[in-house]
This record gives structure tokens, C-alpha cells and sequence, in this order.
């Protein structure tokens, strides 16, 4: 019993220090003017299962998850998501929040039928969004 009680408080002591670790992160500051957009498919379009979805973006350049050149970050696509990303912390990587980490401005999604909300949110080399957050307008899409 005593084991796992060690076991226990040391499992949540580490989940403190990852939580704190990440509060740590710095936020990277967004150049003056830079956007993030979704080039394709347009807003209120009605496609099919499988969609390509292809990233904009304007005054800055695309680097890789983990590499730390100025003026660069990585796409982040929010599928069905009602608020943003929480600032300062990493970007959650589940379901509705896909990472793009390979530096990649395109993908192909199989979506369920019906109305699906689409927004892309670019992070720096830590996944944390850029203050001013840095995030494309929500575009709706009609899957059939």
C-alpha cells in the first residue's frame, strides 16, 4: 500500500512539474502583419468524405516543429473547435486540434457527413501560439 501511495505522489508530483514546465514556455512575438489562411476549400463549400485542406500564410515562413528560426512556425488545423487554444501553453494534439509539425501547408482530412467548422492556428518550434495569436478566420464546410 505504501508503494503505490509513492508511486501515486510521485506520478503527480512529475504531472506538476510537466504543467509548470510548460507554463514556463516563452511566447514568440508575431511579426507586424503576418496571417494565417485557409487557401482552400472556401467557406460554405460543400465537399466530399475526403477533403484537401490547403494553408495560407503571409509574412512569415513555415519551419518544422523543434527548429527555432525567426519569423517561422508551423501550422496547427482546429477541426470543430469552439474556442481557441489556451495562450502560452502547447497547442493539445488530439482529434480536433492536428499538429503539422513537419512543416507540411496541406492535408487531406476524411470528415463524417453534415457542417464542420475549419480554422488553422500557427505555433512556434513549442506548438504555442505566437502572441498576437495568429489565427485564420473559421470557415464552415458542408460534408455530404
Amino acid at each position: 500500500m505504501k508503494r503505490i501511495l509513492l508511486a501515486l505522489a510521485l506520478a503527480l508530483a512529475l504531472t506538476g512539474l510537466t504543467a509548470a514546465a510548460a507554463a514556463a514556455l516563452p511566447t514568440t512575438q508575431a511579426p507586424s502583419g503576418a496571417e494565417v489562411y485557409i487557401i482552400s476549400p472556401g467557406d460554405g463549400a460543400t465537399v466530399g468524405q475526403q477533403v484537401t485542406v490547403r494553408f495560407g500564410l503571409k509574412g512569415m515562413g513555415v519551419a518544422p516543429a523543434g527548429v527555432s528560426k525567426e519569423h517561422t512556425g508551423h501550422h496547427h488545423l482546429l477541426v470543430d473547435v469552439k474556442e481557441l487554444p489556451a495562450a502560452g501553453q502547447p497547442i493539445p494534439a488530439d482529434a480536433n486540434h492536428i499538429h503539422f509539425g513537419g512543416g507540411q501547408t496541406q492535408t487531406t482530412l476524411k470528415l463524417a457527413p453534415g457542417t464542420h467548422t475549419l480554422q488553422l492556428e500557427l505555433g512556434d518550434q513549442n506548438h504555442v501560439p505566437f502572441e498576437p495569436a495568429l489565427v485564420s478566420k473559421k470557415i464552415t464546410i458542408h460534408v455530404k
